[in-house]
């Protein structure tokens, strides 16, 4: 059999940079356990497997070099800019097109910018954020990433750690620097230990400026699911977004969250929050660059 595939980089215009996806524009042929077979053999940090249903609605499959997840920020953006770029979805001459991806969470709305009959960029629907709740004893977490407890909150003191869900949960964690953010170094058996303690995917540390800052820089680690560091995840920025703005961090609607430096991969993800009422959404988007194509055979 032989299957197309592509590596995207995303959340960059840049090859070599952001977080590569794997993504498979057509799937239909293939088996759950060679889809988890692919993901390995590309091991990008996720592999995404699309399942046509009509024009504009697509099912889409996302795997990590170990096991499937239920969504991927990056990998949902790497599959919809190479559909629109490879024809797959028609392009428009300039505006925004809207299509639909239906995953394991549910069916998402997904935007695609285009200018000059060019991608620009691709802004996803996240699922609803919501709270879990606090977590105090952080003994376990500070001895699992090599931080004491000072170096946890902002500049301006202490704010507790809370686990937020965006479908996946995140163990939200602030840091009071740069440097400190930098200086994180992860001992991955007791990270997977304390990630199925907490019953949550991974931790996303992230370190704020000044309180309304347009600028956050921060840093993911997963290792439950296989992903010992991720140069950009779209999903956490999006729970870090809310958890900036309900616990009055931010006025701003939106967000850019620096990541990846610490791999040399500097991504840029594009984060927006709109509340009505009592329910928040969240939008993720960013760019991205195809860097390799080719077949696969098996």
């Amino acid at each position: 059999m032989e299957i197309i595939i592509y590596q995207v980089d995303v959340f960059t215009s840049e090859a070599f940079c952001g977080n590569p996806a794997g993504v498979i524009t057509d799937a239909r042929d293939l088996s759950t356990i060679e889809m988890q077979k692919i993901a390995k053999e590309i091991n990008a940090t996720e592999t995404a497997f699309v399942l046509p249903l009509d024009d504009d609605l697509y099912n889409i499959r996302y795997f990590t070099p170990d096991c499937e997840i239920d969504l991927c920020g990056h990998g949902t953006i790497a599959t919809f800019y190479t559909l629109a770029l490879k024809g797959y979805i028609k392009p428009l001459a300039n505006g925004i097109k809207k299509v639909y991806q239906k995953t394991n969470l549910g069916k998402f709305p997904v935007e695609i910018y285009f200018f000059n009959e060019k991608v620009e960029q691709v802004i996803i629907e996240l699922a609803e954020p919501k709270y879990i709740r606090r977590v105090e004893d952080l003994g376990p977490v500070l001895e699992a990433m090599d931080l004491k407890e000072s170096d946890v909150g902002l500049k301006e003191g202490y704010i507790s750690p809370e686990i937020i869900s965006i479908g996946i949960d995140f163990l939200i964690l602030p840091v009071k620097s740069k440097e400190i953010l930098d200086s994180i170094q992860i001992d991955i058996r007791k990270m997977k230990k304390i990630s199925k303690d907490l019953n949550v995917t991974g931790i996303h540390a992230f370190y704020l400026p000044e309180k309304d800052s347009e600028t956050v820089y921060s840093r993911n680690f997963s290792p439950v699911v296989g992903i010992n560091e991720e140069s950009a995840t779209g999903t956490a920025n999006g729970g870090l977004l809310y958890y900036l703005y309900k616990n009055n961090l931010t006025n701003k609607n939106y967000i850019t969250s620096l990541q990846g430096e610490s791999l040399d991969r500097p991504s840029e993800i594009y984060c927006y929050i709109n509340k009505d009422g009592e329910e928040y959404s969240l939008k993720i988007g960013g760019k991205a660059k195809i860097v390799i194509d080719g077949i696969i055979n098996f």
